[in-house]
């Protein structure tokens, strides 16, 4: 896909901070420093349009990102070991939930899993409410450039078992050698095209 321009429109926790319904919605989920912001940094080539940081967790609300005046891209908050009050902790599952359940505009989720990780509980907890919704998924194993190619399979054995799902439903990816980069594209123009006719 071409990116002519790729924009932040807010931030939202709940429904009445969201943005109007006038796009279609692509949403990225995944656990804290799965690599979610610079995955779509490197998608739309711009390198800061979302904030990346060492500290998980960083991400804490619902950002939202206009791309080619065509559809929108919305960054979940990260889960799992971030760095932040209990509190706050205790907001993402309920604000990640409502999004999903509510987001008419929602067509899937591009579901993050590290390579180098066994998915755990909320990583399965969000695959079983995507999986309520009946909201299509394009689960992507992030950071391949961290593993050696002929190490990729015994990585990858465990994460198949824990999610149920086949191989070729994953595509590998890295932002660093963007490796799979096209193939998330095209998984997404797929959509978008469907939603279109």
């Amino acid at each position: 896909m071409k990116i002519i321009s790729a924009e932040f429109i807010q931030s939202a926790t709940r429904p009445n901070n969201y943005p109007p319904t006038e796009l279609p919605e692509i949403a990225f989920a995944g656990r804290s420093n799965v690599g979610k912001s610079s995955l779509i940094n490197v998608l739309v080539g711009r390198r800061k349009l979302v904030r990346t940081s060492r500290t998980p967790g960083r991400t804490q609300l619902l950002n939202f990102f206009r791309v080619n005046d065509a559809f929108t891209l919305v960054d979940l908050p990260g889960y799992g070991f971030a760095k932040v009050p209990v509190a706050v902790k205790k907001e993402w599952g309920p604000m990640i939930r409502t999004y999903l359940s509510s987001r008419s505009s929602l067509r899937c989720v591009v579901l993050l899993l590290d390579i180098r990780r066994v998915p755990n509980e909320e990583d399965l907890q969000l695959l079983d409410w995507l999986e309520e919704f009946e909201i299509p998924t394009i689960p992507v194993i992030t950071k391949a450039d961290k593993v050696k190619r002929n190490q990729r399979g015994k990585q990858l054995r465990p994460i198949l078992e824990a999610t149920g799902l086949p191989r070729d439903a994953f595509t590998l990816a890295s932002a660093l050698d963007r490796e799979g980069l096209d193939e998330v594209w095209e998984r997404i123009e797929a959509v978008l095209q469907g939603d279109a006719e």
